[in-house]
């Protein structure tokens, strides 16, 4: 503990000795001058030797003046349409035109393959995937994650969110700014989370300013605008570099969330307005109350879904929402006018409410004094259709409407074949059983330069029941390299399971990816150490996604031994696509023939994430014939009625025959692209179905 303390100068020679006494060190570093100066001395050396008053400014004086521009009323962005075709449409009332011009503005249709090109689950900590429902097609508002534990669990989320309209800034920045403060709030709020836990991170980009007082207008309305949103709503802001940039933070429990696809038919829809004062600046009082009423509904499970509108209106939000399930909307005529449908109504909430609880939530408003600003809208439909007066748009052109607009740009999908693939399930009687029982088996995770699946694969390890050996192998110089194969050698040694896990091993490069992983392998006392684990003590091998890579050039699989590969060896390259994938992917375990998939349920279905840019298998018709009939096939890809298939949109990296994962001829080793190791409580909660495979509680029950 260290204090600093003042002292009048008689008095020094007296604090020192008192200090001595107390065996306290005490070191006199400074005197207060009359001078008004800041001097340093170092090694009786004057370094510094400023004056206060100069100190008192911070540096240079600077002011400038400011001419603040108002927005001119006549062009007021609350006032007509976002979307000009829009506009046109709606004056020939055509409907349907205006719905499909709105889904396909730039501004509002899919970038689902721009999304895609990042990681979306790694940390098996995401909470939302970027895309959700049964068919991938909600995209979310905001970000939801589990706060990270190296040890157990955590029930913690973080929500971040954004919000910013370009062409209501260009308008009136004062409103943009007050408007990208309540947009997030709400995005934040309609995922289940409490805006009085908001914290605000501002991040603010202007042309270069100059001596034109004019050209401080926009960068001083929109201070202003955030300021007083800021104020009024009574929340911190908090410091952030540029990769915080304009985000908005929160804390909640896992059992707080909700995600905003449609659940099912026959829900009732509700509208709730933000409301706004006589300026269109919202009326913030209101705003907090509505705030609070959302949460509190969502926490009764009142509302199952919420999605916050923009600029572009209710229908390209009923839109989102109803994507990723498929399930349509039928709006009620009588209370919802063409103007409501696509007006420009930001910050405002369309909800999905739960069985029987519309009038759960109609009470709730009355009780906060909101009533005028809640409106039953529709009922959700099992037609897959949005159906207003006498329009019917099927969902199927709507999301083709959403898609197309990006798809040149940024593609989701390289080829045209929708074939299924007839293959059958092998069920082997015969299973290989070990002989050399362990009550508590330990896992060999090697780390190399560009993994990054270490933490989450030894955690799910753990919670298995099997002690994981983490070692990182060293490349800086031979030194290293030759400690780290005898580190690597005496861990497998110790260990009766290996796992190479997912990443980019040394970036991919050389010559694609895993090779330096491979490499280091085939070390003379690294291949006898593996050989004798696999031979002599009946381990076993797992390799995920990157690991997949390093097992089938490593020859592990399908050979069951190091082997170089050949010509016509089975290999893994570039997806169709060309480009890296992050999404779930629908697979089904077809073989039991590996101890890795004793606990899967044979012919079961489960979502996994996927996360790579080289994870198509690709094998000649000999050895596919070869790897079905001997049961090495361990997992396929399949469409949402569970058939193995071509079709790009859930064979997601073109695979011959749909093959997702394969093993050695006794099963014992076992291959695949997608992370089983991303799993936990609330991961990836807007995905539907089967997550967990149980391969690593099957791998430490195989020794028992």
């Amino acid at each position: 503990e260290r204090m600093a303390v003042v002292v009048d100068p008689k008095d020094v020679d007296q604090f020192l000795a008192f200090a001595a006494e107390e065996n306290l060190e005490a070191v006199e570093v400074a005197t207060v001058t009359e001078s008004p100066r800041l001097v340093l001395t170092w090694r009786g050396k004057e370094i510094v030797n400023l004056s206060r008053a100069f100190l008192d400014t911070n540096g240079a004086h600077q002011e400038t003046n400011v001419v603040v521009e108002i927005p001119k009323k006549a062009e007021n962005y609350f006032n007509k349409y976002a979307i000009d075709d829009v506009t046109e449409a709606v004056k020939k009332n055509d409907v349907k035109e205006a719905w499909t011009k709105t889904l396909a503005n730039l501004n509002v249709c899919s970038q689902k393959g721009l999304v895609e090109m990042f990681d979306g689950s790694i940390g098996a900590g995401s909470v939302y995937m970027p895309f959700g429902g049964k068919y991938q097609l909600t995209e979310t508002q905001a970000m939801v994650a589990k706060l990270p534990a190296l040890k157990g669990t955590s029930d913690t989320v973080t929500l971040m969110s954004y919000g910013f309209d370009p062409y209501l800034t260009s308008w009136s920045p004062y409103h943009g700014a007050i408007y990208a403060v309540t947009e997030s709030m709400a995005r934040i709020v309609a995922c289940g989370g409490d805006y009085k836990k908001i914290r605000f991170s501002f991040q603010e980009y202007f042309r270069r300013m100059s001596e034109d007082p004019k050209r401080w207008s926009q960068p001083f309305a929109s201070l202003l605008g955030a300021y007083d949103a800021q104020m009024k709503y009574g929340l911190p802001s908090i410091g952030g570099k540029d990769s915080m940039s304009g985000t908005f933070n929160d804390v909640a429990k896992e059992g707080d969330i909700i995600t905003p696809e449609i659940k099912k038919a026959g829900h009732d829809f509700a509208w709730m307005r933000l409301p706004k004062d006589s300026y269109d600046k919202p009326d913030y009082s209101l705003v907090m109350k509505l705030f609070d009423t959302v949460h509190s509904l969502i926490q009764k499970k009142a509302i199952c879904s919420a999605y916050v509108v923009d600029s572009y209106g209710i229908a390209a939000a009923l839109s989102k929402m109803a994507f990723g399930n498929k399930i349509g909307v039928t709006i009620d005529a009588s209370s919802v006018t063409v103007d409501d449908l696509f007006e420009n109504c930001l910050g405002s909430f369309v909800v999905e409410v739960n069985d029987d609880s519309y009038e759960v939530v109609k009470n709730a408003f009355s009780k906060a004094g909101l009533s005028d600003f809640l409106l039953k809208i529709g009922t959700s439909n099992d037609k897959a259709e949005f159906v207003y007066k006498d329009m019917v748009l099927s969902l199927d052109d709507a999301i083709s409407s959403w898609k197309n607009t990006l798809e040149k740009v940024f593609p989701t999908r390289a080829t045209e074949d929708y074939s299924k693939v007839d293959t059958s399930i092998y069920e082997e009687k015969n299973l290989y059983v070990c002989k050399h029982k362990v009550a508590r088996p330990k896992v060999f995770i090697p780390v190399f330069p560009g993994t990054n699946c270490e933490y989450d694969s030894a955690r799910v390890f753990e919670l298995a029941g099997a002690d994981p050996i983490v070692k990182v192998f060293k490349n800086q110089n031979a030194a290293d390299i030759r400690d780290s194969v005898d580190t690597f050698v005496s861990a497998i040694n110790e260990a009766q399971m290996i796992m190479f896990p997912g990443g980019f091993s040394a970036g991919d490069e050389p010559e694609g990816s895993a090779k330096f992983f491979a490499t280091a392998f085939r070390n003379e006392k690294m291949k006898e150490a593996v050989t004798k684990l696999l031979n002599e003590r009946d381990g076993l091998a797992l390799g995920i996604c990157n690991g997949f890579q390093a097992l089938i050039k490593l020859g592990l699989v399908p050979y069951g031994e190091i082997h170089t590969q050949t010509t016509d060896s089975p290999t893994l390259t570039y997806n169709t696509i060309g480009r890296h994938i992050s999404k779930m992917a629908h697979t089904k375990v077809v073989s039991n023939k590996s101890p890795w998939l004793s606990k899967a349920t044979l012919g079961g279905i489960y979502e996994i994430p996927a996360s790579h840019g080289e994870g198509r298998f690709v094998a000649n018709a000999e050895w596919l014939k070869k790897l079905f009939e001997n049961g090495q096939v361990a997992t396929q890809y399949v469409d949402e009625a569970g058939n193995p298939t071509m079709d790009e949109e859930w064979n997601i990296n073109g695979s011959y025959m749909a093959v997702e994962g394969i093993t050695s001829p006794d099963g014992r080793v076992l291959g695949k692209m997608c992370h089983s190791e991303r799993i936990g409580r609330s991961v990836s909660m807007n995905i539907y179905g089967e997550k967990d495979m149980h391969i690593f509680e099957s791998g430490v029950e195989y020794f028992k």
